[in-house]
């Protein structure tokens, strides 16, 4: 059995059967003396492996997602440490280094402040204690930073080296931690008498449920990209950090590869942008001439969000205004609409696209109120003369100025 159990084909397969009886139905206890022999040595990639075959198969993204956190409590302990001559997470300012001390920072906020916060709460049907709780949880809200920075920024890298499947369930679960915050904060701002105890269990589950996620980022989803990534586009991620912002603390420095700064080499391979002779010289439109700078920076000097989407589907520009509504980083560049999304929400994206490709629409429009903005979101079929669809162009824009303009104004300010 031993040798069998060896050979890396024949522990993927029963790794995928054990946890399709998990999702059949059985209990981890039922299964654990199996996995129990087959875990030895489990790295990562075998477990990125094994979700991407169940996805294959035909298992639907949001199954795997539900056993993500069974299958994730059985390997516990139990996924091989991934040794390096020099780790990355011990490196001053290395993006991995911050994705571990935002981790530290999350459960010191938890244990040291929120758990005592709920044990008030439960204690103590005040309204002191509602707030210190809300308080708390509104620090707990900055982890969307985290997820976004995971999300928008290690994602696109594992999807360029075929590694699809851990993101999409993992973007899911982040989504569902960020609506429950979301939902606990809600119910303890409603004015109304309010469950002291479903605020309880909703909040404790959520906690539990971002503790699971830590351990899975740093078991899983942190020694898979440190497998994967090249110092280079790891440069490309930490110099795109900024652009999104980070969770509860600040990098502890600025990280430069030991072989020098080629974050500009590493975008131009990984997805064809970057500066080129080209830069010199100008752009003959029907209506115009106009340098390639002049282009830049009229572009990102409008008051609104522009992204460019090939008709392949391929993100190809966004502008990079100062205010900018949603985040953006390089690192889309190049990387496929529907992954930019969670997916939740893909079928949604990919409808917009279908339907402004095949002529039924134009142009499709969404308005959304986001804190004290109102923001206007409009999708535009760009078709050339003769009418052939070339892309889709997003347009997003925050519109609450424009709706509170009243009566004229014909002198300047």
């Amino acid at each position: 059995m031993s040798e069998l159990i060896n050979n890396r084909e024949f522990r993927q397969e029963e790794l995928k059967r054990l946890i399709k009886q998990l999702h059949e139905g059985k209990s981890v206890d039922e299964v654990k003396e199996a996995f129990g022999e087959l875990i030895k040595g489990v790295s990562p990639t075998e477990i990125s492996e094994m979700e991407q075959a169940l996805i294959s198969e035909g298992m639907p993204i949001e199954e795997v997602q539900r056993l993500c956190d069974v299958h994730a409590a059985v390997f516990k302990g139990s996924i091989e440490e991934i040794h390096r001559s020099k780790d990355p997470k011990d490196i001053k300012g290395h993006p991995v280094q911050t994705f571990y001390l935002e981790n530290r920072a999350l459960e010191k906020l938890i244990e040291d402040r929120i758990y005592p916060s709920l044990e008030v709460f439960e204690k103590e049907n005040t309204e002191d204690s509602k707030w210190s709780l809300l308080e708390e949880l509104n620090l707990l809200s900055d982890i969307d930073k985290h997820y976004k920075r995971k999300e928008n920024l290690l994602f696109p890298f594992m999807e360029k080296y075929g590694i699809v499947a851990p993101p999409k369930v993992m973007w899911g679960v982040d989504d569902e931690i960020r609506a429950s915050i979301k939902s606990v904060k809600e119910m303890l701002k409603n004015k109304n008498e309010i469950s002291r105890e479903k605020v309880i269990s909703l909040a404790k589950e959520t906690l539990t449920r971002i503790k699971e996620m830590i351990f899975k980022e740093e078991n899983i989803l942190l020694p898979m990209v440190i497998e994967t990534l090249s110092e280079d586009e790891w440069k490309v991620v930490e110099e795109d950090s900024d652009e999104i912002g980070y969770s509860l603390i600040e990098p502890e420095g600025k990280w430069q590869p030991e072989k020098g700064n080629t974050v500009k080499e590493a975008i131009i391979a990984s997805n064809g942008s970057g500066d080129n002779s080209a830069d010199k010289g100008t752009i003959h439109f029907d209506t115009g001439i106009l340098k390639i700078e002049e282009i830049g920076s009229l572009l990102n000097t409008l008051p609104l969000d522009i992204t460019f989407v090939d008709k392949d589907g391929i993100v190809k520009y966004f502008s990079q205004g100062k205010e900018r509504i949603f985040p953006r980083t390089k690192s889309v560049i190049g990387r496929e609409v529907g992954n930019c999304h969670p997916p939740a929400s893909v079928h949604i994206v990919e409808q917009i696209v279908e339907d402004l490709k095949s002529g039924k629409k134009d142009h499709e429009d969404f308005w959304i109120k986001m804190g004290d903005k109102f923001v206007y979101i409009r999708y535009f079929a760009v078709r050339d003369k003769s009418g052939k669809f070339l892309g889709t162009l997003e347009v997003t824009q925050d519109i609450r100025s424009i709706q509170e303009l009243e009566g004229e104004k014909r002198l300047m300010s």
